[in-house]
C-alpha cells in the first residue's frame, strides 16, 4: 500500500498535462471543498499546469460548511490559483420547495449534482476541463454521487486509495489542518464518510487491496484475518455500485455499436 510519492507526483502531473493537451486544453477547473482529495488535486493541477491555468470553484450550501470554505480559500491562496465562491442554496432550495423531502441522502445528492452542473457551465465559460477528485476507494465501493462528484473530464486520483492520497498530500505540502480532517462528503452537518460506511478508511483500503490488487477471494481475505462482516459488506458495495463505474449499456442493433465494437481511443491516428 505504500507509494513512492515523488514518482506518483511526477506521473500524475504528466497525466494532467498530456490528457488536457489531447483535447487541446491548457486549463483545468476543480471543485474545491476544503477536504483532502480536492486539495491534493488542486496541488497537482497547479504544479502540472501552472497556477494561472487552474480555476477553483468553492460551492457551499449557505453557511453550513463555513470551516470548509475557509480551508478551500486557504488552499487557493496558498497555490495562487483563481477561485470563485458560489452559494448553491438558491437552486437547491428552489427545487425542494416544490418537491419537499426529509431524506438527507437525496438532498446531499442534489447538492452534489448542482455543484457539478455549475462546474460544467464554468468549464465551458473558461475553456477548462474538469479534474475529478474521486479516489480509488470511493470508486470501488460506489461512495459518490453519479453525475455529481463522480463526474469529470479526467481523474488524476482514481487509482490511489484514500490512505495513499493522504500519503501523497503530506509529500505535496497540503496544510496539516486538512490532513487531520475527518473525511466528509459534506452531505449534512456532522456527516463523515467513515460514519456512513461503517468502517475506517484504513480497514476498507486494506480489504480492497487484497480483493482488487492482490486478486484474492473473499474467503482468502477472511482467512488472512479480516472480519467476515467487513469483507462481505465491501464485496456487496463493489457489486451494487458497478453501474456507477461504466457507461449505460446500449442495446446492440448495428454492426458497430458505441461501447461494444466502436472502442477506438479519442487520440487514435486518423
Amino acid at each position: 500500500m505504500k507509494i513512492n510519492a515523488p514518482f506518483v507526483e511526477k506521473v500524475l502531473c504528466a497525466f494532467i498535462r498530456q490528457e488536457l493537451s489531447k483535447f487541446h486544453y491548457t486549463r483545468g477547473i476543480i471543485g474545491i471543498s476544503g477536504g483532502l482529495d480536492s486539495s491534493v488535486c488542486a496541488f497537482l493541477a497547479a504544479k502540472a499546469l501552472g497556477p494561472k491555468n487552474v480555476i477553483g470553484l468553492i460551492l457551499p450550501y449557505r453557511k453550513t460548511f463555513s470551516e470548509d470554505v475557509k480551508d478551500a480559500r486557504s488552499v487557493a491562496r496558498l497555490l495562487g490559483i483563481r477561485s470563485r465562491l458560489i452559494d448553491i442554496a438558491p437552486v437547491v432550495d428552489a427545487y425542494f420547495s416544490r418537491f419537499p423531502t426529509r431524506n438527507r441522502v437525496r438532498i446531499g445528492n442534489k447538492m452534489a449534482r448542482e455543484r457539478m452542473s455549475i462546474l460544467y457551465d464554468f468549464s465551458a465559460r473558461e475553456k477548462a476541463l474538469i479534474l475529478g477528485t474521486s479516489n480509488k476507494t470511493e470508486l470501488l465501493i460506489g461512495y459518490g454521487t453519479i453525475h455529481g462528484d463522480m463526474a469529470c473530464a479526467i481523474n488524476p486520483l482514481g487509482d490511489l486509495y484514500k490512505t495513499q492520497i493522504r500519503e501523497l498530500a503530506a509529500h505535496l505540502g497540503v496544510p496539516e489542518k486538512i490532513l487531520a480532517k475527518k473525511p466528509s462528503a459534506g452531505l449534512w452537518p456532522g456527516q463523515t464518510d467513515e460514519g456512513e460506511i461503517g468502517l475506517s478508511y484504513e480497514e476498507v483500503d486494506q480489504i480492497l487491496f487484497q480483493l482488487v490488487d492482490s486478486r484474492k477471494t473473499p474467503e482468502a481475505v477472511m482467512a488472512a484475518g479480516y472480519a467476515r462482516e467487513s469483507v462481505e459488506k465491501i464485496v456487496s458495495m463493489i457489486r451494487n455500485s458497478e453501474f456507477k463505474r461504466k457507461m449505460p449499456p446500449i442495446a446492440k442493433i448495428s454492426s458497430r455499436t458505441v461501447g461494444h465494437d466502436f472502442l477506438y481511443p479519442y487520440d487514435r491516428n486518423r
